[in-house]
């Protein structure tokens, strides 16, 4: 009998530690799945997904954003995620929407599809430098353009830059309007985008970014069009020969957070954050822009590289007019106006 009491005792204490080991593990596996950065010390990771790689300016802003937050606060953590290991910018965005992402940084030219309004800076051949860019970008014109973001779930907290963007392919030179005769270039898929490219005569192909160095190695497409930066770090060299400065179309880059999270935040998290965004962007142009001169300079060593005249400029603008004639009421004709505006306001 003693035996048995003192194992019926044994049992009860066992069963008691268990219980109260699962108590304890309940409550912190909620605080953990909350997930949310409050006053009782919980940390918020906040996910960025990138579509370009680790070398590329857009991912030197990332890291100085992260470097901005966490010096400023423990109660949020960044974690950078590139080369679209994520999402690519289109699925990224709709993450936001969902509140299953927390920022993304892509291309204005993806986010036409949300917001047509963004539309303006597909327009070919209207931002001419980067003094005009940021006069427009920085200033009320950009302020408006911003604001009109929330509607679709999300919060534009900063521009950044990408930047102007150049013509490589693999067939001939490009020195005139005509060179570009029969030229099937791969096009980011933006319908501005493609008429644009139609107009100036060539067979434009809308593809994902993450194919194109592929569709390029198998000639599936002769050429694409990005911001030199691009060119170099996704070594498209080594698929293309010609290079030549269009400087065609200006792509800014739109610091992008989930309306959903943002609201979650405290007002001091939010300014820290939107600060933070800020300053990241100013250092994401700066390297952009030094980045792009020093990528001109490597990539003349690995590319015959030709720049179209003023003269002949003049000719490709003619050549696209009527596209913004025909997408400034699909994009919004007051905005239009207002961006057409501001940037002959800003000609030199």
């Amino acid at each position: 009998m003693l035996r048995k009491n003192l194992f019926i005792t044994l049992l009860l204490l066992a069963v008691m530690v268990i219980l109260a080991a699962c108590g304890g593990g309940s409550s912190e596996d909620n605080k953990t799945a909350s997930g949310s950065a409050e006053s009782n010390g919980d940390v918020r990771t906040l996910r960025i997904s990138l579509g370009l790689n680790d070398q590329h300016p857009l991912y030197k802003g990332s890291e100085k954003f992260k470097e901005l937050v966490e010096s400023q606060t423990d109660s949020l953590k960044v974690e950078i995620y590139h080369s679209g290991q994520i999402a690519d910018d289109r699925s990224a965005i709709e993450m936001l929407q969902f509140g299953t992402l927390d920022i993304t940084i892509p291309s204005s030219a993806p986010f036409v599809s949300f917001v047509p309004e963004y539309g303006v800076f597909d327009l070919p051949f209207t931002l001419t430098d980067t003094e005009m860019v940021d006069a427009v970008l920085q200033g009320e014109f950009g302020e408006t353009l911003a604001s009109k973001v929330e509607s679709q779930g999300i919060v534009q907290l900063a521009w950044w830059e990408n930047g102007f963007r150049q013509l490589t392919n693999n067939s001939k030179p490009i020195n005139k309007l005509e060179d570009l005769d029969g030229l099937k270039i791969r096009v980011m898929e933006n319908e501005t985008h493609i008429a644009s490219w139609k107009a100036l005569g060539t067979n434009p192909t809308p593809m994902a970014f993450t194919e194109l160095f592929t569709a390029m190695q198998q000639k599936t497409v002769d050429g694409q069009e990005n911001p030199y930066p691009s060119i170099l770090l996704e070594k498209y060299p080594e698929v293309q020969k010609y290079l030549t400065e269009t400087n065609h179309v200006y792509s800014p880059f739109l610091f992008l957070f989930s309306k959903k999270v943002w609201d979650e935040l405290t007002p001091e998290e939010q300014e820290i954050i939107r600060n933070a965004a800020v300053e990241a962007g100013e250092y994401n142009r700066e390297l952009t822009r030094q980045t792009a001169t020093e990528s001109l300079e490597e990539l003349k060593k690995q590319m015959e590289f030709t720049k179209i005249s003023d003269e002949e400029l003049v000719k490709f603008k003619e050549a696209v007019q009527p596209v913004i004639d025909e997408y400034k009421s699909q994009i919004d004709s007051e905005i239009v106006d207002q961006y057409l505006s501001e940037i002959e306001k800003h000609s030199k």
